[in-house]
């Protein structure tokens, strides 16, 4: 019980500091929540926890809200936007993934600290490099997808109050997409069939209803007046 009360809080903090962050910081702190949000989410799937007798991984939510973060982008300032934050934090994912991993091949001083660091940070970033191969290519698989779904929903339906369809619609699609590049890159062949299935269902089912749970963020987000909104209108 106690991991389904704190979860929530969970959700609610990232949410706030989502909103805060593009409250004040605009366009440039939707830029910024996708870097930091992208490694975010790789060095929490590390972690797993149980929640009514489901055992799940962390990272589900930072993951949804770098939907959230692109469809914000896509709806206010353009496909193109969007395109570039995608690009952005792939980028900033393999640069980090690159750096650390070097970083780790340095030898540590022999006091206990330093061996202790050393476990640390190899516990955190010193993946297997099939879970990082797996990680990559599902976050470009699944970003880029979204991107192009919203603009195709957004043709069909573009008013401002059907924004919920377009997000919705665009990211349950695009999150199935994620899982299922993820889980079968990751764990293919490594576990049962029916051990891989319901990591697949139960990961996709909790992003999604995050990503649910984020509608209302993503309307109140749409109507902060931002410097970047003429911008924004100019590029869609």
């Amino acid at each position: 019980m106690f991991n389904f009360t704190w979860g929530i809080l969970f959700v609610l903090a990232n949410f706030a500091f989502f909103l805060i962050c593009y409250r004040a910081f605009g366009k440039s702190g939707l830029y910024a929540w996708i870097g930091v949000m992208t490694v975010i989410a790789n060095i929490q799937v590390g972690k797993t926890i149980e929640m009514f007798g489901i055992v799940m991984t962390l990272g589900n939510t930072a993951n949804a809200t770098l939907f959230l973060t692109t469809d914000l982008l896509n709806e206010k300032f353009g496909r193109k936007e969007a395109k570039r934050a995608v690009w952005f934090g792939f980028f900033t994912l393999i640069m980090t993934t690159i750096i650390m991993q070097m970083a780790l091949r340095f030898t540590p001083e022999a006091s206990d600290m330093a061996r202790t660091a050393q476990a640390s940070l190899s516990n955190i970033f010193d993946l297997m490099p099939r879970l990082v191969v797996a990680s990559l290519t599902a976050y470009f698989v699944s970003q880029f997808l979204d991107v192009k779904l919203f603009s195709w929903v957004k043709e069909r339906y573009p008013k401002a109050g059907q924004l919920w369809i377009r997000s919705n619609g665009s990211t349950g699609i695009s999150q199935m997409a994620d899982s299922l590049v993820f889980c079968t890159i990751a764990f293919a062949g490594m576990v049962p069939w029916n051990v891989w299935f319901q990591i697949f269902i139960t990961t996709y089912v909790i992003k999604l209803i995050i990503s649910v749970l984020s509608t209302p963020v993503l309307y109140w987000a749409r109507s902060f007046p931002v410097r970047e909104d003429v911008e924004g209108q100019q590029a869609k």
